[in-house]
């Protein structure tokens, strides 16, 4: 069985793909997927991705693959990928999409494995787009808006997008969440939005270091309330921004520094 080549392998099951196993998921679309950074054979936050697969399968699916098979493939994936690796799982239907065959069965798992990576320095400069994700709550594949925008605010002289959802609040990036400093708290947009596990690792560690943090409604007109801003996946626990649309920030370093002292707090978990 032909398996593709690279020194960062893939996996659908804990076994190695096969490009004829591959090939449908080419153009899929009715999936979802968690993305990680692997440090030392381990990952902070591991939790929040387990419950996030978990969650979304039984939204998307009616049934979740058991956690012990997923760890099980995620450790497979560190064996043989490489201690130090970006690694995704995406939980899929084998009978496709736009089916009912697709309906109550059990999904398959594909785990991709990549080089390490934290994201670009920054800062960046955000465009402000009016957006909302469909199940904007569930990290699912196949937006092709996500693209779309990026492009639309690289040709508009900016480095990605923020969205504005139909009341007139900001929500989240393309692939980041947002997250602003007033001085003395922490200011998370309150939005129908992903809750990134990058920003659950955040919020319980800020919590630990006692630090004030809070949602609110945040419409581009209350920019002006906010010292700083900034942007975070699983990437990074944390990006300078320096503009919303027309609205400019000064990169407060003390914030940024938080935000890494707070990820940094979190400890490693084996799978």
């Amino acid at each position: 069985m032909a398996t593709l080549s690279t020194s960062y392998p893939s996996f659908i099951d804990g076994q190695p793909v096969s490009v004829s196993r591959l090939s449908p998921l080419a153009f899929a679309g009715f999936a979802h997927f968690t993305a990680m950074q692997v440090r030392n054979g381990s990952v902070r936050g591991l939790d929040l991705h387990l419950k996030r697969l978990h969650d979304a399968s039984l939204q998307l699916f009616g049934r979740a693959p058991a956690e012990a098979l997923i760890r099980s493939y995620i450790r497979t994936a560190i064996e043989l990928g490489g201690s130090d690796q970006s690694l995704t799982v995406t939980v899929f239907s084998p009978n496709g999409e736009f089916t009912s065959a697709s309906m109550d069965v059990e999904p398959a798992v594909f785990v991709r494995t990549a080089p390490p990576s934290s994201g670009p320095e920054g800062p960046l400069r955000l465009s402000a787009i009016e957006h909302q994700r469909p199940l904007a709550a569930v990290k699912h594949v196949g937006e092709v808006g996500k693209t779309y925008f990026l492009h639309q605010a690289i040709r508009e002289g900016f480095d990605d997008a923020a969205f504005i959802d139909g009341h007139g609040h900001l929500s989240e990036a393309t692939i980041w969440n947002l997250v602003f400093w007033d001085g003395d708290a922490v200011v998370w947009p309150r939005a129908e939005m992903l809750q990134g596990s990058m920003m659950g690792v955040v919020q319980r560690q800020l919590d630990a270091l006692g630090i004030a943090q809070r949602q609110e409604f945040i419409s581009l007109e209350r920019l002006q309330d906010f010292r700083a801003a900034a942007v975070m996946n699983s990437w990074t626990p944390g990006i300078a921004v320096s503009a919303i649309g027309a609205h400019a920030f000064a990169v407060a370093r003390p914030f940024m520094a938080l935000l890494h002292e707070a990820y940094e707090a979190e400890p490693g978990v084996l799978p």
